[in-house]
């Protein structure tokens, strides 16, 4: 039971922290959402940093959870990395809503210069590492990691413009965009000379 309620606890905060924010969220929310009294509350966590760290665990379980299933289901890497890419349409809702649950968490204890600020990275670094492999396995070499990062970058701006202007459209015509990069980053493997692929 106890397991169960930390649990709770941290899929709560996790939630809270995306929707209000980190430094906006107090225990009290958090407790009043699980339905639990302070003193319970206290029980299972002393400070909202070790909910934080908590919150943090959880995200990159679950990321790599995701990761490992594209890594599954995906015939080749090239759809993996369409995977990555599509994620913006799955959490498009969300994402317009609140922006990207990643990006949001790292900018805010970026701001508040939170010791806790390299942990949310690691989600990021999650995803580069993973994105570089797919692009080496595609054949890229050396070009690999800044191919990752350029597709992790251009992905963090559409999901924050999407925010911005709350535009679906934008969103999903970005995706496509984003999807013909691929492409002709792939055709370009067969050709060094192709300029084409070095646009975006």
């Amino acid at each position: 039971m106890a397991a169960s309620t930390r649990e709770r606890i941290i899929e709560t905060a996790d939630l809270l922290f995306y929707q209000q924010g980190y430094e906006a969220t107090s225990f009290a929310d958090i407790a009043t959402s699980v339905g639990i009294s302070r003193g319970n509350f206290y029980h299972h966590f002393k400070t909202k940093d070790d909910i934080l760290d908590g919150v943090i665990n959880r995200r990159l379980a679950n990321t790599e959870q995701m990761l490992d299933r594209w890594e599954i289901n995906g015939n080749d890497p090239a759809e993996r990395i369409r995977s990555f890419i599509h994620i913006l349409i799955v959490n498009g809702e969300k994402i317009r809503k609140f922006g990207c649950p990643v990006g949001t968490l790292s900018s805010e204890l970026a701001k508040l210069n939170h010791s806790a600020q390299s942990d949310a990275a690691g989600l990021f670094t999650l995803f580069r590492s993973w994105l570089c492999r797919q692009f080496e396995r595609l054949g890229f070499g050396e070009k690999s990691d800044g191919l990752a990062m350029h597709i992790l970058g251009r992905s963090q701006g559409v999901a924050t413009l999407a925010n911005a202007f709350d535009d679906d459209g934008f969103l999903k015509r970005e995706v496509d965009v984003m999807c013909d990069w691929l492409d002709a980053q792939m055709a370009s493997l067969g050709d060094p000379s192709d300029e084409t692929a070095k646009r975006v």
